[in-house]
């Protein structure tokens, strides 16, 4: 393997559908490259990698033979100077590091993950002299800001579909608070109007529980400008011959913004489910 080739170490990123691009730009900004992308149904999973920071040749060279020289010392020196070495492998290590943040090298061609790596150091070696060069993939649960607000999870939003009053500040408050995120509940279709002059799209207008015609509860949640289908993503196994008003659906969907003159809470659908 050449010494000038680049290694890489990788990580999967696993983010809410919709969600890809604000995760894609927070990995950037710490040094991160995307390089795939595979869209689930309700998750993204996003594969990063960003080149192995590596230990100048220089200072390789020279903790391998203060590691060598210190093995032929008598056990007695060898417990001495043992100390003392490794402080100045790992002062070493530190001036690298600067010296590599302000070259001006130019990297080579990537290499695969699978590529092999050099030897492993002897055990008595200390770690931080030799790290490991293998590119290692890495998967990360899904963060805090990416998670789906539940009735379970979230208390603001068991309140919110508890709400008496489809008109009222807190719910404009949630809308603004939690816009972009995803959240689930049960709901039921109360209204379903065509959008313009359209025949296949149309705006839905979601309640809270079960379908009543006596009592509702709730934000008016509306997905406009749909069609009855793709846009709602239903899962293959549950694709509907029709769907219409009464209907009670298992809403997946991002929050978007509130209509104060309409006070209309507008949602985008990431996967409906029949119940």
């Amino acid at each position: 393997m050449a010494d000038n080739e680049v290694q890489y170490e990788f990580k999967t990123v696993r983010a809410i559908r919709g969600a890809e691009a604000r995760t894609t730009a927070k990995w950037e900004k710490e040094g991160w490259e995307p390089v795939s992308q595979d869209k689930g149904t309700l998750r993204s999973e996003i594969t990063f990698r960003r080149p192995v920071r590596k230990l100048p040749l220089s200072f390789k060279a020279m903790a391998d033979g203060a590691v060598v020289l210190l093995r032929k010392l008598p056990l007695r020196v060898q417990v001495v100077a043992g100390g003392f070495v490794v402080l100045l492998i790992a002062l070493a290590i530190t001036v690298g590091v600067i010296q590599e943040g302000d070259g001006d090298a130019v990297a080579s061609p990537a290499q695969s993950p699978s590529s092999s790596s050099e030897p492993a150091p002897e055990p008595s070696m200390p770690a931080q002299v030799a790290p490991s060069e293998q590119a290692s993939e890495k998967a990360e649960a899904v963060e805090p800001e990416d998670e789906i607000l539940t009735v379970e999870n979230s208390s603001e939003l068991a309140a919110l579909l508890a709400e008496g009053d489809y008109c009222s500040d807190s719910i404009a408050g949630f809308a603004a608070q939690y816009q972009g995120k995803t959240i689930a509940f049960d709901g039921s279709i109360g209204a379903m109007n065509p959008h313009g002059g359209y025949k296949t799209r149309y705006d839905i207008l979601i309640g809270a529980g079960d379908f009543s015609e006596t009592s509702a509860s709730g934000p008016n949640f509306q997905f406009r400008d749909v069609n009855t289908t793709s846009d709602l993503h239903f899962p293959d196994s549950d694709l509907p011959d029709t769907i219409g008003v009464r209907d009670n659906l298992r809403i997946t969907a991002q929050v978007g913004k509130y209509e104060d003159n309409s006070c209309l809470f507008l949602l985008e659908p990431v996967e409906t489910e029949f119940r």
